[in-house]
């Protein structure tokens, strides 16, 4: 594994999320598909909270302490019980901007970690510490994409009666 390069990733997305994200309103922020997809902030607040509650918490318990039981999490609950989509986007971005930094500060100050260390999930079964950096890394990607489609979607929705069909279908 290239534990460097993962870093690095995770990094890199903290740094390019603010500029994508830069002048984007707040009702586009806000906006949500008819099929109850989140909205842009809702995936941002997700992403913020997930930072600390849950893959470097959940990390660092599996490289210290594999045996332990991890606190419980639940991003879909935290949406409608924390009000995701009535916050701030700007605020939002720098809160995750900030978690993130602490991250990365965190993964590339360990002390030759053993990424080989295994956390029995009840869900998924063996993880190694590895797979959680390289899930890490994946998760943001996976965000990226929900948010670029979103993107698309307000674009859409702003053209009103004309389509977006020319530019390809998602």
């Amino acid at each position: 594994m290239d534990s460097d390069a993962l870093i690095s990733s995770l990094d890199r997305f903290g740094r390019i999320l603010p500029t994508l994200l830069r002048d984007v309103s707040d009702s586009d922020a806000r906006w949500k598909p008819d099929d109850g997809a989140w909205s842009i902030l809702e995936i941002v607040t997700h992403l913020a909270d997930e930072e600390v509650e849950d893959f470097r918490r959940r990390l660092g318990l599996t490289l210290t302490d594999p045996d332990a039981d991890w606190p419980p999490i639940d991003p879909v609950g935290w949406a409608v019980e924390r009000r995701y989509n009535e916050g701030g986007l700007a605020k939002t971005v720098g809160l995750f901007v900030s978690r993130r930094q602490e991250s990365v500060v965190w993964l590339r100050g360990l002390d030759s970690p053993d990424w080989s260390i295994t956390k029995v999930h009840p869900k998924f079964g063996p993880l190694l510490a590895g797979d959680l950096l390289t899930a890490w890394a994946a998760h943001d990607m996976l965000h990226l994409r929900q948010i670029s489609k979103r993107m698309y979607e307000v674009n859409c929705v702003a053209g009103d009666k004309y389509s977006s069909r020319y530019a390809g279908e998602w």
